[in-house]
């Protein structure tokens, strides 16, 4: 099972590039391998946000944790 640490660790890493942007993600909790998060300021109303989750946050979740398996949105 992975940790609210290391969904942290990865989110960290991430979240310069979203408050850039006006926005910001938050983890809202973990269940087993996956994580639930919450995207905050300019990233709630965004079109983009459910590409920006899957194809980078996810992605960088992926890479660094091997047993993560779901993100999902709050």
């Amino acid at each position: 099972m992975i940790t609210k640490e290391q969904v942290e660790s990865v989110l960290g890493r991430v979240r310069p590039f979203l408050q850039a942007d006006g926005g910001d993600i938050e983890l809202v909790d973990v269940n087993g391998n996956s994580a639930d998060v919450r995207l905050t300021g300019m990233c709630a109303g965004c079109p983009s946000a459910l590409m920006t989750l899957h194809v980078g946050v996810e992605l960088a979740l992926r890479e660094e944790i091997a047993e993560f398996e779901t993100l999902r949105l709050l």
